[in-house]
């Protein structure tokens, strides 16, 4: 198993960071790469034509290679929006169908497609979470009720992995099932999963992944990634950029003007993509994660919360089974009558980073968590639960 990472990382000491989710803090590896890049943009007359392509075909394998893809499938976006934007405007839909979204959906995976319903004259249908006893059913019941949302006429399914406020898993197996008997597409947003939670393209087939640099993947803000299926083969970008261009990689023929993209996802590529401070930062975070791997990340974890977990719960919180979330990333709810203000004043006393979303505590441990952290988490949760 991976040994506490906290050492690579310089996060301040008095801080217990349990919020990955929100943001990822930069790792001293990645912070030298960005000092090295800023640095590079010294002597500009070193960069060479070549360097505007290797370093993003480099990104590009690391994340193929994180989700069990094809590199030449890889797309690089400035944002999640970016790359949502870019598949919505290549679906074309028909009056009365539909779009299945879940509800309290992160916005990036919304309004294109509040965008492109009202456009195309098609509906959205939102599945919202049920009411259930326990989180458990609520995890069964919600999983139940995209398939049934799902039906002829629904033309797009747009579903993260896990829910971003609280961790839920979604069964993206009989959603993908479901979504090919009716000739769906299946878009997921990795955001709060890519990293650290295995996935493979290969296994569930969606027609695109897009997912943000910034958490999960340890990269910096402004760049996201995404890998579209085939059906996006021969689809249009949403600017016209030279470097997404057949042939761009000869200077001196850039003004003979080429009417053919680059082949495969490279088309959809951001203009300006090889970012000579992003990209060698995101290149140097990837190949971080990719060494921890995603499994290594879940099994740290699992066995940092495990001991935890009972004290929790004994505090009147409720946490989902292990079944129902991934270990990185999970919601506890609050005993009933207890304030979310008293509970968030009592973190803050104690110097706990984690993040409300809603009704739920969101927790979002890694690697450069160790005991001592999840200790000041569990007090100041029982200190709340006292209060």
């Amino acid at each position: 198993m991976i040994s506490c990472q906290k050492s690579t990382f310089s996060l301040d000491p008095a801080v217990h960071y349990l919020n990955c989710a929100y943001m990822s803090p930069l790792s001293k590896r990645v912070e030298e790469a960005g000092i090295a890049a800023v640095r590079g943009k010294r002597s500009p007359n070193y960069v060479t034509p070549e360097d505007f392509f290797s370093t993003p075909l480099r990104v590009k394998q690391s994340f193929a290679h994180m989700i069990d893809g094809d590199a030449g499938r890889v797309a690089l976006f400035p944002s999640v929006s970016y790359g949502i934007a870019t598949v919505a405007n290549n679906l074309h839909l028909k009056s009365g169908q539909s779009i299945v979204l879940l509800h309290e959906q992160f916005p990036s995976n919304v309004y294109s497609w509040m965008k492109l319903a009202a456009r195309s004259k098609a509906d959205v249908r939102t599945v919202h979470r049920p009411q259930a006893d326990s989180l458990a059913e609520v995890h069964a019941a919600w999983n139940e009720a995209i398939i049934d949302a799902i039906d002829a006429s629904t033309a797009v399914v747009a579903v993260p992995i896990v829910h971003w406020a609280d961790g839920t898993l979604f069964d993206l197996k009989a959603i993908r099932e479901k979504t090919r008997a009716v000739g769906a597409a299946l878009i997921i947003d990795g955001t709060q999963s890519i990293g650290a939670l295995p996935f493979s393209v290969s296994d569930i087939a969606p027609d695109a992944l897009i997912t943000a640099g910034y958490k999960w993947l340890f990269g910096p803000y402004s760049c996201a990634l995404g890998w579209m299926g085939p059906r996006f083969d021969a689809g249009e970008p949403i600017e016209e950029n030279w470097i997404n261009r057949k042939g761009s990689e000869l200077f001196s023929g850039l003004v003979d003007y080429e009417p053919d993209y680059q082949p495969g996802a490279s088309r959809y590529d951001v203009g300006e993509k090889s970012n000579f401070i992003i990209m060698p930062m995101l290149q140097a975070a990837m190949e971080q994660v990719n060494g921890w791997t995603p499994e290594g990340i879940q099994e740290y974890t699992t066995s940092l919360m495990a001991p935890f977990e009972d004290r929790i719960r004994a505090a009147g919180y409720e946490m989902a089974p292990k079944h129902t979330r991934g270990a990185h990333l999970f919601g506890i709810r609050l005993p009933g009558g207890q304030s979310v203000e008293t509970v968030k004043a009592s973190l803050a006393t104690n110097n706990v980073s984690v993040s409300v979303r809603g009704s739920a505590i969101r927790i979002a441990p890694h690697v450069y968590n160790d005991e001592e952290d999840v200790v000041a988490l569990v007090d100041a949760l029982e200190q709340a639960s006292l209060a």
